[in-house]
Formats: C-alpha cells, sequence, structure tokens
C-alpha cells in the first residue's frame, strides 16, 4: 500500500500554521481588557482580502476534504454583508451551508445612505449640476435607489437576516458600518456643497438608513435568539433611539440581557435635549438588562460635546464585571467621573476619558488623586485630549472641527504596535464591488480611523524626557501634577497617564 504523501501526514496544527503564514487566523482577537480591543474588533471595518492570499487560501482548500475543513474558519469566522440585493443573495447562499456557519462568530453590515423617497430624482439634478458630476453615470445612482426601494418594500432584507441570524450559533458580534463607494461620496458632497438649490432633487440621508438597519437587524436577531454578546456601531444616529422605543421595548430588554460589550458612538451630538432624552430612555433599559456588561464606549463628535448629566445616561447603574470603560467628548463635574469610577474599582482595568472637559469649579488632579488611591487594579488611564471646558471654547468656539491632535505634536495613535490586525473577509461566494469604502464615526476629527479607536490601554508614547524609576522627580502628590485650572497640555497629561497607574514615563 503506497504512504501517503508527507504533507498529508502533517498535524492539523502544522497545517494550520501553514495557514496562518497565508493569513492571519481569523480566530485570534483582542482581549477585552486590552487597549486595541474597541479599535480593532468594533470600530475597524473587515479588511476585503488581498486577491493573493484569498486565491492561496482557495487553493489550499481544493487539495483534499481535510485540507477544505481546516481552511473553513479563513473564510467564514467574520463574514460582512453589504444591504444590497447582491449582499442579501450571497447571506442567504451562505446561511444555507451549515458546515459553513458554524465557524461564524462575527456578522458585520454594510449599510450604505439611504436616498430619501420622493426626493431621488437624480436625473433632474444631473441636468442642473452645470457638469459638477459629468464624471459619474446617473444610471448608477438610480439604479441604486431603485434597488434599495425594492429591497425594503419586499422585506428581502428583514428575510434573509432572520434566516442567517437563525443560521449562525456560534454568533458572538454584530456590528453595524456605514459604507460608501466614490461614486457616492462626489454625490454627497455635491449635495451639502449645494444646499441652497432651490429644488430639492436628491437627498441622501445616514439617518434612515441606521435607524432601518439598527431596528431590521435587531427584529432579526431577536427573532433567532441570537447567541452574540458583543454590538458595536461606530457612527450611530440619535434618531435609531426613538424607532427602537416604538414598537416593542422588550425587544431591547431581551437582547441587552446578554451584553457583554457595547460600542456606541453617535455622528449628531448637537445637544438636541429631545433626542438625547430618548437615547436616556433607551439606555436605561440596556444598561439594566446588562447586568454581565463588561465593556462600554459612549461617545459623540469632539466639535459637539456633550453637556447633559452622567447619571441622566447611566443611571447609575453598577456592573460587577465591568473591566473597560470609555467615553468621549463630554461636559462634567470631577465628581461625576469619581462617582463613576468609585463604583466599579474593584473590577475596571482600563479607564478612557477622551475630549472629556471638565466644568467650572472642577479639577482634573481630583480625579487624578481619587484613580491613584482607589483604582484597585486599573493598569491604564487615557486622557487624549482633556480639558477644561471654558478653555475649550475660547479655543474652538469659531471652529467648524477640533483637530485629532495640537498643531506641532506627533499624533498619539491607539494602535498598538505588537498586535498585528489583519482580517479578511473571503469565501467560496464571493460578492465584490470596487472602491467601497467604510465610514467611521466623527469622532476627533470626524475624519479618519483614529476617530472610532477607544483604545483599551493608555495611548501614551514611549518616552517622556526623564525617567522616574528611583521616584526621586516622581511628582509626590496630585498638587505636584501642575494642574492649574485652566487648560492641559499635551506633555501634561501624558505623565498624568503614567502617574495615575504609578509606572516610569520613560520606561514603562
Amino acid at each position: 500500500m503506497p504512504k501517503k504523501p508527507w504533507i498529508l501526514r502533517l498535524s492539523n496544527e502544522l497545517l494550520k500554521d501553514v495557514l496562518d503564514h497565508i493569513e492571519a487566523d481569523p480566530e485570534r482577537a483582542v482581549s477585552i481588557d486590552r487597549r486595541a480591543y474597541l479599535s480593532v474588533e468594533s470600530f475597524r471595518p473587515p479588511s476585503p482580502p488581498l486577491p493573493l492570499q484569498a486565491q492561496d487560501i482557495g487553493h489550499f482548500r481544493l487539495v483534499c476534504t481535510r485540507f477544505a475543513e481546516l481552511g473553513l474558519p479563513h473564510q467564514f469566522t467574520r463574514i460582512a454583508t453589504r444591504f444590497s440585493e447582491a449582499g442579501f443573495k450571497r447571506l442567504e447562499k451562505i446561511s444555507s451551508r451549515a458546515n459553513l456557519v458554524r465557524h461564524t462568530k462575527k456578522f458585520s453590515y454594510l449599510v450604505p445612505n439611504f436616498y430619501v423617497e420622493g426626493r431621488a430624482r437624480i436625473g433632474e439634478l444631473f441636468r442642473t449640476a452645470n457638469g459638477e458630476l459629468q464624471k459619474f453615470d446617473p444610471t448608477y445612482f438610480e439604479q441604486k435607489a431603485a434597488e434599495q426601494r425594492r429591497i425594503i418594500r419586499s422585506g428581502e432584507d428583514v428575510r434573509v437576516l432572520k434566516k442567517a441570524m437563525r443560521a449562525f450559533r456560534s454568533l458572538q458580534h454584530i456590528q453595524i458600518l456605514r459604507l460608501q463607494n466614490e461614486a457616492d461620496r462626489h454625490l454627497i458632497d455635491y449635495l451639502e456643497d449645494n444646499q441652497g438649490l432651490p429644488i430639492p432633487f436628491v437627498d441622501l440621508k445616514w439617518a434612515p438608513a441606521c435607524t432601518h438597519a439598527t431596528r431590521t437587524l435587531g427584529e432579526a436577531a431577536n427573532f433567532a435568539e441570537s447567541p452574540f454578546t458583543r454590538f458595536s456601531g461606530p457612527m450611530m444616529n440619535l434618531q435609531t433611539a426613538r424607532v427602537m422605543m416604538e414598537p416593542i421595548p422588550s425587544i431591547v430588554n431581551t437582547l441587552s440581557v446578554h451584553l457583554t460589550c457595547l460600542e456606541l458612538h453617535f455622528d449628531d451630538g448637537n445637544n438636541n435635549l429631545e433626542k438625547i432624552r430618548e437615547l436616556s430612555g433607551l439606555l436605561k433599559i440596556v444598561f439594566s438588562a446588562a447586568k454581565n456588561m463588561q465593556a462600554v464606549h459612549l461617545g459623540f463628535p469632539s466639535r459637539h460635546p456633550l453637556e447633559v448629566g452622567f447619571e441622566e445616561i447611566f443611571h447609575n447603574v453598577c456592573w460587577e464585571k465591568l473591566r473597560a470603560f470609555g467615553v468621549q467628548s463630554w461636559r462634567l463635574t470631577a465628581e461625576e467621573i469619581i462617582s463613576m469610577a468609585r463604583r466599579h474599582r474593584h473590577t475596571l482595568r482600563g479607564l478612557r476619558l477622551r475630549d472629556v472637559q471638565l466644568k467650572e469649579g472642577s479639577m482634573w488632579k481630583e480625579v487624578l488623586a481619587m484613580l491613584r488611591a482607589e483604582m484597585e487594579h486599573l493598569d491604564w488611564v487615557s486622557l487624549r485630549r482633556v480639558d477644561y471646558a471654558k478653555n475649550f471654547d475660547e479655543v474652538w468656539r469659531d471652529s467648524m472641527e477640533v483637530p485629532d491632535y495640537p498643531a506641532g505634536v506627533a499624533s498619539d495613535s491607539d494602535e498598538e504596535d505588537d498586535f498585528d490586525a489583519h482580517f479578511s473577509l473571503q469565501g467560496d461566494i464571493t460578492d465584490s464591488e470596487d472602491g467601497d469604502s467604510f465610514t467611521h464615526s466623527n469622532a476627533d476629527t470626524d475624519q479618519g480611523p483614529d476617530a472610532n479607536e477607544l483604545a483599551l490601554s493608555p495611548d501614551t508614547t514611549a518616552s517622556l524626557p526623564f525617567c522616574t524609576c528611583s521616584r526621586s522627580s516622581f511628582p509626590a502628590s496630585a498638587d505636584d501634577l501642575g494642574d492649574n485650572g485652566r487648560f492641559v497640555t499635551y506633555q501634561q497629561r501624558k505623565l498624568w497617564e503614567k502617574w495615575v497607574v504609578g509606572r516610569c514615563p520613560e520606561h514603562s
């Protein structure tokens, strides 16, 4: 009897190593209390596969049945679906194959802006555009608008999503992302630049798209009793809260019971108090039901800091298992931050206070002193662009955008140098559209990927000008941190981040 070829005599572990050299293991994930968890796992879109990698994985799976099985996780652990007829057709095919969906742990829903009903007169718009849109074919936009109407009116999205959620019995993470290609971006930019048009021929909105996607995906997950425990929305809209509360609040409660991670960043933080109160009501249901919460992020655009009380949103909830907590773009008192941290001092390992501004009468040294003295397990604290509300208003009052980092200072990224994040979307069933991109939330500069990162570790650079390993020059108390109660410099907050956890700014 002939011997098996040597490659077939290799163990599964060695073959998986071979696959890992072609593409990183898709099941490799960042720990929930690591700095990169939210930036990599929640707010970063799935990367399209490199052609050669996809081809190599496909060829590997064609060798034999055993190789085909070993390669499945590289193609179907993470599935992304566009809101399109082709996207739903692909998703339905995948959902019908039990050997594929048993590997699926993360589902990304990629949704474009919606054309507002009655305001999709694209032909008329192009005729009045004076050539500014001439590089694009109006037929593309007309077909896309018609496709959206067909999907919504037929309920095809709901039907397929229900089937998929029922099939994904190993699902852990659901993510909703905004999707745009070059043509969409150009049209949106043109509409924004010409808002004074006498006749609004076309209107493209993210709010109805986000609302529809959240409602239908929630309905499907509830129908299928989905086992997911993590939800990410890096560009949510406040209008969604109203819609989610309208039908059956019990659905929200049911979906929230098993949540361990919730990461939301809202793209419209214009302090619309009515919408904020609706969000408050929704989050009260979610936070109260989610007894097993381990990581929470709630953020708003940097240019519009939220000015409602902390507990109007968090309702004095205490999570017994919370390990990472972050907020972005909020005006708070020192006591509000201290109260929240103190409730979780026995479990919290990471605390992010990005773009948080202290109100009149509070000082950062009060917060820092408490964190250093009472937080038993705190591994890191991130204070990126913290400030005082009065100084923020004086500096940025007449500005439309808040920059990602101060002029003349290198960006302090939240990425981890030692984590190679490369995730792919591959499969036997493909559905590609060149030029698509994933739009992130409007944090920081309201542009680009750094806007959305709630990295679960300090966003501190490798070194500061001096070593304090001997503690000879390490500030002895919060009074020695140089907090003047008026503004915070880049160098100050870098030192503060290290001081809170008691580490040398240079060598830790």
